[in-house]
């Protein structure tokens, strides 16, 4: 492992609290140390706070809970009186209420975020910069066998050894006395034996690059006994259609966790090989790198697909141990649903309430193999007992926060696929489902499709919809990017030149036949399997026009197009309904942000029908102007429980047009 200490770049960070920003976020940038917003790190200075009107207190700066060290900023440490911090250290007991509470209390100011739980950690060491990481090759140390042995032998006295206590006062009163019997002047850091690596120094710089020169300690331990290198992944077979095999394993993973889930599919080849080995179950059921990483992935992994057998053996697990509780302490299950699965089939696949969720899991399940085959490689993987994992995942400040946690997005953990999604309103379509917290799969042939959203909730395929191999591909890249698909929103069609019916060419009356109608088919055939399987029953919205109940001259192709376009959807609701899926069409009419209307063919319509052009925009009912995002908002709310009781539906979205009412 190299430092990544730049002298220039630290420059640019001004004083201590600076330079603790800097160092944090090269440590929280690199995945070997620090895994989805783990990691906390701290620094000693002076600050006067909103009651100490006489003199500067001297202060613990520390990461505050739930902030992510690669891109935190000043106001992601807490300042906590350094003095009733290491008071309260020195307690022999503290439950865990009154440790936050005692936190909180310590606090300069009272809004700040909650401290992290290792602050008592960081206030008893006595130097001014900690950090504490969960280093990959650390920890391929200690999560064997003979883990302290290991440990003595790659570092002698460099550190010190903490035999594993829950997180929180426990460790912060065990470190404090280790600290003050077995520092010495060799000493760098500390071991947390299945937990992580602590690292301090005078300066930022000084305890960041101790963590790099203990973690380049461990891979050497780890490289002089053979266990370094990771073996070669079996090269995968042919590439297989896997979309409705992972669809079908998301619909039970979500009934398990009694909500929609996205599923995230990893086709990294160490995944796959590490699925398909003979030891797999002996490998994979042991726990997990660390007992917080159990509250993103749980304990264990489903190896194969069979939810039911893992759901019920959760809920043995948590009745196994719900005894363990505190006095007067009452728990909240939670739900019994696998966040990993490993399948010989699929590799690694992950589940989450949201994309972001999914990939964390993922994320740390990848490190996880690496841990796995390094200590198997070394000597034995060996986690920590199922009890103190659940002390960790039922802890009564991770309790707390499902009370706290917001109510979910109405779209949370569903997935949409919209068709046109470049531009007009597929494109104001992405942004309605995307605010809504689904994830969107945009499709168009224009190629800036693919980068028009940066969010890992969003993924953009060029896709020609009239030909079948590339719609098949792009369900297929939706189903592998979020585990299926809930909700078909179809936007993508033409508005050819004006003609009439007696000068209408047959190669343009097919064209927009094979857009608007034949490309529909084809993809609402494509995602009836997957609907099917949607945990809150499949959704189509289909973008019609005003032209099917109210045609116009010149406009034949397109408003037969567009009704026969209406005419299978009314019939799909007819057929689908049985499975649960709703199929309902909007009607749309003089929407000008899109892209056929150009401000020169406005004006000239205008100018035709003896108007301005702000009137012709209004021209309707109620004189007001539809826009795409209207639209979007129409086919959002028609996907959302408002609707649920609604299918076979035709909706105008035309300010009221005479013609139509």
């Amino acid at each position: 492992m190299q430092s990544r200490w730049d002298d220039a770049e630290a420059a640019r960070f001004e004083d201590e609290i600076g330079q603790r920003v800097y160092s944090s976020r090269l440590l929280g940038s690199d995945s070997a140390l620090v895994l989805s917003g783990g990691g906390n790190t701290s620094v000693k200075l002076r600050r006067r706070g909103l009651q100490d009107a006489d003199a500067d207190a001297e202060v613990l700066c520390v990461k505050g809970s739930g902030y992510d060290l690669g891109t935190i900023e000043v106001h992601g440490f807490t300042a906590l009186r350094l003095k009733q911090l290491i008071a309260i250290a020195k307690l022999a007991e503290l439950s865990d209420s009154d440790m936050a509470r005692a936190l909180r209390l310590a606090a300069l100011d009272p809004d700040a975020p909650a401290a992290s739980v290792e602050a008592l950690l960081h206030a008893i060491l006595p130097h001014r910069y900690v950090d504490h990481t969960h280093a990959e090759a650390v920890l391929a140390l200690t999560n064997t066998p003979s883990g302290e042995k290991h440990v003595r032998r790659a570092y002698g006295d460099l550190v010190i050894v903490v035999p594993y206590v829950k997180p929180g006062h426990a460790l912060g009163h065990l470190c404090a006395r280790l600290v003050a019997s077995e520092l010495s002047g060799n000493t760098i850091g500390l071991v947390l034996l299945h937990h992580g690596l602590v690292s301090f120094g005078a300066s930022a710089r000084e305890s960041y690059e101790r963590t790099i020169a203990l973690v380049t300690r461990a891979e050497e331990y780890l490289s002089a006994n053979g266990a370094y290198e990771i073996p070669a992944p079996i090269p995968p077979g042919p590439e297989a259609q896997l979309g409705l095999r992972l669809a079908e394993l998301r619909a039970q993973i979500s009934h398990a966790a009694t909500v929609p889930m996205v599923l995230h599919h990893d086709a990294d080849p160490v995944c796959l090989s590490f699925a398909r080995r003979a030891d797999v179950a002996e490998l994979s059921q042991s726990g997990p790198a660390t007992p917080d990483h159990a509250i993103r992935t749980k304990r264990l992994p489903l190896l194969g697909r069979d939810v039911d057998s893992y759901a019920a053996a959760y809920r043995d697990y948590f009745e196994a141990h719900e005894g363990r509780r505190a006095a007067g302490e009452e728990l909240q299950m939670l739900d019994s649903a696998p966040r990993v699965v490993l399948d010989r089939e699929l590799g690694l696949c992950t589940a989450g309430r949201s994309v972001s969720d999914a990939i964390d899991a993922a994320e740390i399940y990848r490190r996880t193999i690496n841990l796995i085959l390094r200590a198997s490689a070394l000597e034995r993987w060996q986690a920590l007992p199922a009890a103190d994992i659940f002390d960790v995942e039922y802890w009564s400040l991770e309790q707390a926060k499902l009370k706290r946690r917001p109510k979910p997005s109405e779209f949370a953990g569903e997935i949409v696929i919209v068709t046109g999604a470049a531009s007009g309103i597929g494109a104001a379509c992405v942004d309605a489902f995307l605010a809504r917290g689904a994830c969107v799969c945009g499709l168009d042939i224009d190629p800036d499709v693919t980068a028009s959203r940066d969010t890992p909730a969003y993924r953009g395929a060029v896709c020609d919809v009239t030909e079948e191999q590339a719609v098949a591909a792009a369900f297929e890249e939706c189903a592998r990017s979020f585990g299926g698909l809930d909700m078909l929103v179809l936007c993508a069609g033409i508005f050819p030149q004006s003609r009439s019916v007696a000068t209408l060419e047959l190669a343009d009356w097919q064209r927009t036949f094979a857009v608007n109608a034949d490309a529909n088919l084809l993809l609402m055939r494509t995602a009836h399997p997957f609907l099917e399987l949607a945990p809150n029953g499949g959704r189509v919205v289909v973008v019609a026009s005003k032209n099917v109940p109210a045609p116009g001259p010149g406009a034949a192709a397109y408003s037969s197009s567009k009704a026969a376009l209406t005419q299978l959807a009314r019939v799909a609701a007819l057929e689908w309904g049985a499975n649960g899926i709703r199929v309902n069409v909007i009607h749309p009419d003089a929407v000008f942000d899109t892209g056929i209307w150009t401000d020169e063919v406005i004006s000239a319509r205008a100018a035709h029908y003896g108007v301005t052009p702000q009137e012709y925009r209004t021209r309707n009912v109620l004189r007001v102007e539809v826009a795409s995002k209207d639209v979007a908002e129409l086919a959002a709310t028609m996907c959302g429980p408002v609707f649920a009781k609604t299918t076979g539906a035709q909706v105008p979205i035309d300010g009221g047009n005479e013609r139509v009412i």
